[in-house]
């Protein structure tokens, strides 16, 4: 009776474990490629435009301020409406993104 509970335990914990390493490896895999799109993306960007690219990275940056600044200042007494429940969004969006790509990408070999 003992040696079927522990080979049950044993066995849920093998499971487990290769449930995670697996998981690990698509989400670092997933991070390395996210990382190098967003490489190829700037690299082709620039190639085309150096100007534009410039000009769409300070939109963007602005973007993601605007946004940042919506999620953390003090909460109005109404809900957000039209430009800044988007740019909340995505300055989150794009938060998650980042610490997505600190805590996989990093970790890939493939920088």
């Amino acid at each position: 009776m003992n040696v079927r509970k522990v080979a049950k335990g044993v066995s849920e914990f093998l499971t487990e474990t290769v449930g995670e390493m697996i998981a690990e490896a698509i989400l670092g895999l997933l991070a390395c490629v996210l990382l190098g799109c967003l490489l190829l993306l700037a690299y082709m960007s620039w190639s085309f435009s150096p100007r534009l690219t410039i000009a769409g990275a300070g939109m963007l940056s602005l973007f993601l301020a605007h946004g940042a600044w919506q999620t953390f200042r003090t909460p109005a007494k109404s809900l957000r409406r039209g430009l800044a429940a988007v740019t909340a969004a995505g300055f989150t969006v794009a938060a998650v993104s980042a610490l997505f790509l600190l805590f996989y990408a990093t970790d890939c070999g493939c920088l």
